[in-house]
């Protein structure tokens, strides 16, 4: 019997924390998603990237049920906590709002618990400081603290790189692998950079309204002229993600048909004997 529940124990915890199937979604006659699959398994990083308009944060509220699909089902564990860093947090400049406050707006966290969150992603320092004046980086810093009360499961990050510079990215993606390792947590992440992602990630989903590929990225500190550039420990938590298409799409989303064909050479072999002007 124990060894029946420690099997099942075990299943359990290599289930997927949170998964989409076939989900489809039109608003107004326009397909937004169209058969997407997506899972996160624990302690997984998955990250989605694709141009404007392709359904991205779209899908990240039907995955958290805040939109119903069309068509497909989504699967929660039961219990999952999740920790949720959303794309926008408008803030008016004028309101006089401390970091610490914004940390319980709409939850319940003590004081030791608001402390130890900004405390692990780098900001501690600014509980008593006024949100209107903090950097990009510093904001998103405290944005993921936030998500982090309720010692979530799972984090679902809409592009938490927003207003950060390129080595404030760099050292933002560390400690969200950071995070990672210490918490066992899973994380979807939205990314506005098509080519350029977190190296720590798992898995790459390239989305325009459907899953136009998907893969693993190659480490950046593999191209010496990153390192040159950034220096090593930036470079580190850098990858290259390469598209591999098998279509194209038009101006408004759509897939355009034929699928894209290898490129041919503007220069034609001659055939022999020839030369050009003969």
């Amino acid at each position: 019997m124990r060894a029946i529940g420690a099997t099942g124990a075990a299943a359990a915890s290599s289930a997927p924390l949170l998964a989409g199937h076939d989900l489809r979604l039109a608003y107004g006659g326009r397909v937004v998603l169209s058969g997407v699959d997506l899972a996160v398994a624990p302690g997984e990083i998955v990250t989605v990237i694709g141009p404007n308009g392709a359904g991205k944060t779209t899908l990240l509220r039907v995955l958290l049920g805040l939109l119903r699909p069309d068509g497909g089902t989504v699967d929660r564990r039961p219990g999952l906590r999740i920790g949720y860093l959303p794309q926008r947090m408008p803030i008016d400049p004028v309101l006089p709002l401390a970091v610490g406050r914004l940390m319980t707006l709409t939850r319940r966290a003590g004081h030791a618990a608001v402390c130890e969150a900004l405390t692990e992603t780098g900001v501690g320092h600014l509980e008593r400081a006024a949100v209107a004046t903090l950097s990009g980086g510093e904001l998103q810093r405290v944005m993921l603290a936030r998500a982090l009360l309720g010692s979530p499961d799972l984090l679902v990050l809409d592009e938490p790189m927003q207003g950060v510079d390129f080595m404030g990215e760099a050292a933002l993606y560390e400690l969200i692998g950071t995070l990672r390792a210490k918490r066992g947590c899973g994380v979807l992440m939205i990314s506005h950079d098509l080519h350029v992602v977190m190296a720590a990630t798992d898995r790459v989903i390239c989305l325009n309204r459907h899953v136009c590929c998907a893969g693993t990225p190659d480490a950046v500190e593999q191209h010496p002229e990153y390192v040159r550039l950034f220096g090593r420990r930036t470079a580190a938590s850098l990858a290259v993600y390469s598209h591999h298409h098998d279509h194209r799409h038009g101006l408004g989303g759509e897939i355009v048909c034929p699928p894209l064909q290898p490129p041919v050479s503007s220069e034609h072999p001659r055939a022999p004997g020839r030369e050009r002007g003969e």
